[in-house]
């Protein structure tokens, strides 16, 4: 009922950027938090960022993991169904195939949670 799509992965160099995007389609009512999880082989695979949804009464918020605060920034853009990640100053330990991960609510079906299929970044001279 919803696919996850992520875009933005690639090769860069230490100190370099990229930006990932995940396009969320289906039958969507409402996307509810919604962020970036990465896995580097060997490791379990862990939250990099997340963003809640804004409600009638607070804004969006934002969460990151330590190892990419102030380097990494989360954004959605909810006319597209679509979230960022910027990342910054990367680093060879930011190596991982990053995923795509929302808590949806459908039209007329209970509140799934839904993956994508994964993003290779790969950080290396």
């Amino acid at each position: 009922q919803v696919q996850l799509v992520e875009s933005g992965g690639g090769l860069v160099q230490p100190g370099g950027s990229l930006r990932l995007s995940c396009a969320a389609s289906g039958s969507i009512s409402r996307i509810n938090n919604i962020g970036w999880y990465r896995q580097a082989p060997g490791k379990q695979r862990e939250l990099v960022a997340g963003i809640t949804s804004a409600t009638m009464t607070s804004t969006s918020s934002t969460k990151y993991a330590d190892s990419v605060k102030g380097r990494f920034t989360i954004s959605r853009d909810n006319a597209k169904n679509t979230v960022y990640l910027q990342m910054n100053g990367l680093k060879p330990d930011d190596t991982a195939v990053y995923y795509c991960h929302a808590i949806v609510t459908v039209w007329e079906g209970p509140i799934g949670d839904y993956w994508g299929q994964g993003t290779q970044v790969t950080v290396s001279s």
